[in-house]
């Protein structure tokens, strides 16, 4: 009867422990769920903070690709609050962007694996809004426009890379 007891408190305990904290999970290219064998990335367990989950991804290489706060640790049902750094494989900066409840938010800044801003708008409630402008890798205006409410409006205008 003991032995039995003991068995089964061992079980429960195992089970628990298992079921509480979460293991490193993959993903494929496209960012689904994927085995380590097919993954493209991958996501330790997130560290639990005051008001969320850190969350740092990284490529299968080991090398860093984002990091940032979530209100939840449930891969592909994030909803991330505050600044979120996302980077090239090579370690450059990818992207920042900042998000409010789990939307984009503010200023969006993107940038070419060797550092040189890509592209620089903003968004409000999760839309592209107001003037961007994309660059060319010598820092030239390659596009620039509005937009309204995630839509591209009025003249948008494209340069020559020379000019």
């Amino acid at each position: 009867m003991k032995t039995t007891t003991v068995l089964i408190l061992i079980v429960v305990g195992f089970l628990t422990s298992s079921l509480s904290a979460q293991e490193t999970v993959y993903f494929d290219s496209n960012w689904n769920l994927s085995t380590k064998e097919k993954a493209a990335y991958y996501r330790p367990a997130p560290k639990k903070v005051d008001n969320g989950y850190w969350i740092v991804d990284y490529y299968v290489s080991g090398k860093k690709q984002m990091e940032g706060l979530s209100k939840t640790n449930k891969p592909n049902k994030e909803v991330y609050v505050g600044a979120v750094n996302y980077f090239h494989e090579n370690g450059a900066n990818f992207q920042k962007v900042n998000y409010v409840d789990g939307k984009p938010e503010g200023k969006f800044y993107e940038y070419y694996d060797t550092g040189e801003m890509k592209r620089i708008g903003k968004y409000e409630a999760g839309l592209r809004e107001g003037s961007w402008k994309v660059y060319y890798k010598n820092g030239k205006i390659q596009e620039k426009g509005k937009y309204n409410k995630g839509e591209k409006v009025g003249i948008w205008k494209t340069f020559y890379k020379n000019i």
